[in-house]
């Protein structure tokens, strides 16, 4: 029978399981598709701590998906647009069609929760057609399924809601290391902005230069972190466009002054925990903070279009391959927690054979 990887409930952490499942039946214009490999985000490590809303104990964890389509009985009559072997990437969302506002109604993440019935840690899946898209050729496996969510957050958060993502533009992009961070990192130099960057670690801002980043700053060690960023800025240029954060904090005290008369504050996520304040001098300078958090089907096209097009490889710190391989997946999980990671988290479900990966590129 296929498998699937949900938790068991603990009193601070809970375990992870490996379950048997049915193999699912898709409906009318739906596809069968078999998870090449999946990927890790924050969300998936706070269900484990009991941190996010309606968890749920038999629901497979995690929303990111590379995936290869699988022939099916009851599809044999449909006008299908992606072949058997056909490599797709899977929306980690539904409920949100195209509203650059905001969802329409009811929007929901796949993985680990009661509100969706659907998650990426298993072997198969059925979902309905109009929800995946191509997997960029250039990409590996690991590289595609480190891509949904991360990209479409990013995406959103750059180039829907900063209203700055053009060349030229200075971002400062905050934790970089970070999946999200990561991918506003290369849509931001793909777009022709300049980005500058934070981090605990000097391992970690060199790494963004090689990446394409102007220049970082150490919000740890360095005092006045914000003085240091303001030397690096550009003479003709001398301040922030945007901040593209997902800590949270005191992240408008601390960057409010580097910022231009109607600066934007994106935040996409509040590892932190501490909820961000807005001083009476970032009002007084026009300052937006404006939330944001994944994004429509819509958005999600047009992130993976720009992927293609500019050949854009999302970062990936680490593979482990086999679902049944519990105790290593566990431990990418710990590395999420102790905060080291450079890039995406990955499991690779099942490795994809060689006829496979001809017949994805046909």
């Amino acid at each position: 029978m296929p498998k699937a990887i949900v938790i068991s409930p603990s009193e601070d952490y809970h375990t992870l399981r490996l379950k048997d499942v049915s193999l699912p039946s898709p409906g009318p214009q739906e596809l069968l598709l078999q998870i090449v490999a999946t990927a890790l985000n924050h969300r998936d490590l706070y269900i484990r701590q009991n941190l996010y809303p309606s968890i749920s104990f038999e629901s497979p964890l995690l929303a990111d998906a590379c995936a290869l389509v699988r022939p099916h009985p009851s599809q044999e009559s449909q006008n299908l647009r992606f072949p058997a072997s056909t490599r797709v990437l899977i929306n980690p969302g539904s409920g949100w069609l195209s509203d650059s506002a905001g969802p329409e109604g009811a929007y929901t993440v796949h993985g680990g929760t009661s509100t969706s019935p659907l998650g990426m840690l298993q072997e198969y899946v059925a979902v309905p057609e109009a929800e995946v898209e191509l997997a960029p050729d250039h990409l590996s496996d690991a590289e595609a399924a480190a891509l949904p969510v991360t990209g479409l957050t990013a995406w959103r958060a750059l180039s829907t809601k900063s209203g700055n993502a053009e060349a030229g533009r200075n971002i400062l992009v905050t934790g970089i290391g970070g999946g999200v961070a990561l991918m506003v990192l290369l849509f931001g130099v793909a777009k022709g902005c300049n980005i500058y960057v934070t981090s605990s670690s000097h391992e970690k801002i060199e790494r963004a230069a090689s990446l394409g980043a102007k220049g970082g700053v150490l919000y740890t060690e360095e005092e006045g972190w914000p003085k240091a960023l303001r030397r690096l800025l550009p003479h003709d240029r001398p301040f922030l466009d945007a901040v593209i954060d997902g800590a949270g904090g005191d992240i408008v005290g601390s960057t409010w002054k580097l910022l231009k008369l109607g600066g934007v504050i994106v935040s996409y996520g509040m590892t932190s925990l501490a909820q961000p304040t807005l001083p009476m001098q970032a009002v007084m300078k026009n300052i937006e903070l404006k939330g944001s958090t994944m994004g429509s089907r819509t958005e999600f096209g047009a992130m993976v279009r720009f992927v293609r097009e500019h050949k854009i490889r999302p970062v990936v710190d680490r593979v482990v391959t086999g679902i049944d391989n519990l105790e290593p997946i566990d431990g990418l999980f710990e590395g999420m927690k102790d905060g080291r990671h450079f890039g995406k988290l990955v499991v690779e479900v099942q490795p994809r054979n060689t006829e496979d990966q001809v017949q994805s590129k046909l």
